[in-house]
């Protein structure tokens, strides 16, 4: 090859170089461009999301919400509550924000909370479990009421009256859709035709605090039902221990004989004598034969049940019935629970109450009618 022509040849291939070169510069400059721009851009966007995160989901919503924060939760359960509240925008941000500011000692319990709330100012309940405000309402339901006595009560105190609340728990539509939200608590047992009142038995007592100020029927059920499902369930594993009767006991069954006692009894000790008594007799086939049923069928009270009392004609009269009663007579304290699950461990299959309240047990007919004889019949 010529000189001339290598030298034609070389430029060429420089030139062709240093197109590649500024070519591959072109190239780079732009992806680094690009990269630099979606830095930009997603440190912006993450600013403002997590910017957005911080601030209170609606700062206009005074609304009290409640929020109840079990015991033993965890900084991530709690956050989960939160959001699913719509208390907090997003739970991750929320547990980032507890952990980079080091807080921590979060208060089991409920809470009225508000979506105008600021992060620092639900830490700040949560850490000092105080409240947003004082209820508008406090309603305290006592032992061993019925629910047409626990329709009064609320009647008293809230904003609708006895007959509205009394024809929505026994609206069965309304029922069954309580029903689908409580699949464990209110099975079909409920529906049955003998019983009195759906719902009877199922609200807890308890004080109940409201927060909001014209508050629904529904409202006031469901936070009930809510105490209810939260006492009663937990007991559900020992029914299935209970080696008693032939069948095990169900949550309606065991809440039915949890009225019995409540109605029978004051002291826990009692309480689960009268239960042994009770097993006794359903084991025998013999009727229950407790007064507080006669009177639940009467639907009145009385000091005393006369012998005209015992001819009443109804599934509640448990000196005609054998068995429980279709539901339960009453609401019922949480020890009568545990006598349900826990009888004491006797031979009893009589008991009798005197006019003081003492109860004396027998293990048979005959040393049953002497006590009878010395307590009750010589007053």
């Amino acid at each position: 090859m010529s000189e001339r022509n290598f030298k034609k040849s070389y430029k060429a291939r420089l030139k062709k170089r240093t197109e590649e070169a500024s070519t591959v510069r072109k190239i780079v400059a732009s992806i680094l461009t690009i990269f630099v721009l979606l830095l930009l851009i997603g440190g912006v966007s993450g600013y403002f999301y997590i910017k957005s995160a911080l601030e209170p989901v609606d700062p206009s919503d005074e609304s009290q919400k409640s929020v109840e924060i079990p015991l033993g939760s965890s900084t991530s359960q709690i956050a989960g509550i939160l959001e699913k509240n719509g208390i907090i925008k997003n739970d991750l941000i929320f547990r980032f924000y507890t952990k980079f500011n080091n807080e921590s000692g979060f208060q089991a319990g409920e809470y009225q909370l508000t979506s105008s709330m600021k992060l620092n100012e639900i830490i700040d309940s949560l850490q000092s479990g105080k409240l947003i405000k004082d209820p508008a309402f406090k309603v305290t339901i006592p032992e061993g009421r019925t629910l047409d006595q626990i329709a009064g009560t609320l009647a008293d105190k809230l904003p609708f009256t006895k007959d509205e609340f009394l024809t929505k728990v026994n609206d069965k539509e309304y029922v069954k859709e309580l029903m689908e939200q409580y699949p464990e608590l209110l099975t079909e047992e409920v529906l049955n035709e003998e019983i009195k009142y759906p719902l009877e038995g199922y609200l807890f007592a308890s004080t109940y605090p409201i927060y909001v100020e014209d508050p629904t029927i529904e409202q006031i059920v469901h936070k009930m039902l809510d105490q209810t499902k939260e006492v009663v369930l937990p007991y559900k594993e020992q029914l299935a221990e209970l080696d008693l009767l032939n069948d095990e006991m169900t949550i309606h069954e065991l809440m039915t004989m949890a009225s019995l006692l409540e109605n029978e009894a004051r002291t826990s000790e009692n309480r689960k004598k009268i239960a042994s008594v009770f097993y006794n007799r359903l084991e025998e086939e013999m009727p229950l034969q407790t007064d507080p049923t006669v009177l639940y069928a009467l639907g009145e009270h009385k000091d005393r049940v006369l012998y005209e009392d015992l001819e009443v004609d109804s599934p509640y009269n448990t000196y005609e019935e054998e068995g429980l009663t279709p539901g339960p007579i009453s609401n019922f304290n949480e020890n009568a629970l545990k006598a349900v699950v826990e009888p004491a461990d006797t031979e009893f299959l009589y008991f009798l109450a005197d006019d003081e309240g003492n109860i004396y047990y027998s293990e048979t007919l005959e040393k049953h009618n002497e006590k009878k004889n010395k307590y009750i019949n010589n007053n």
